[in-house]
């Protein structure tokens, strides 16, 4: 079995190949993008400052927002936890263990490696739901065409016929 070397992904925002700690910390990005970027919106981004998903972002001299390509890569792998379902609280035990150092990197594995599981454990249940809906598309796909089938052998046309207008049914 070959294995290739990893990028150094130290970091929780690092599932990109850039870990954080690499990652430029100056506030360049102003909220409008982030949201623009990251779909996020300007009220979950402040509540992810206010609960310490991020760092505590820099601010311009007017006091607007300014995120650093570090956030952007913490909210990218953010992201891609909680569109696996994993839950805020998670994410935040993941954020805390990470500004905690390198001594906690067995215990970020454990979380992800638990995680993992669980999202194997719930794409095996969509691929279950998915043979079940082709199932049942298949299922009535056949039955549409029995149905057809029979109209056309019986001389019934199988297109909405509209009924007589009232003066047309008066003439005859």
């Amino acid at each position: 079995m070959t294995t290739t070397a990893a990028p150094n992904l130290l970091n929780c925002g690092a599932y990109s190949g850039v870990a954080v700690e690499t990652a430029d910390r100056t506030g360049r990005h102003t909220i409008s993008e982030m949201v623009a970027s990251t779909g996020l919106s300007a009220h979950t981004l402040r509540w992810y400052e206010r609960i310490g998903l991020l760092d505590p972002v820099d601010r311009s001299h007017s006091g607007q927002r300014r995120y650093s390509d570090a956030d952007v890569r913490r909210l990218e792998f953010l992201g891609r936890l909680r569109l696996t379902g994993m839950s805020v609280a998670d994410m935040l035990r993941y954020v805390e263990l990470v500004r905690e150092g390198e001594h906690t990197l067995a215990d970020r594995r454990d979380l992800l490696v638990a995680h993992r599981e669980e999202v194997r454990l719930k794409l095996a249940d969509l691929h279950a739901t998915l043979v079940v809906l082709d199932y049942k598309i298949d299922l009535y796909g056949d039955t549409l065409e029995s149905i057809e089938a029979l109209e056309v052998r019986e001389g019934r046309s199988t297109e909405c016929v509209s009924p007589p207008s009232p003066s047309a049914a008066a003439a005859s």
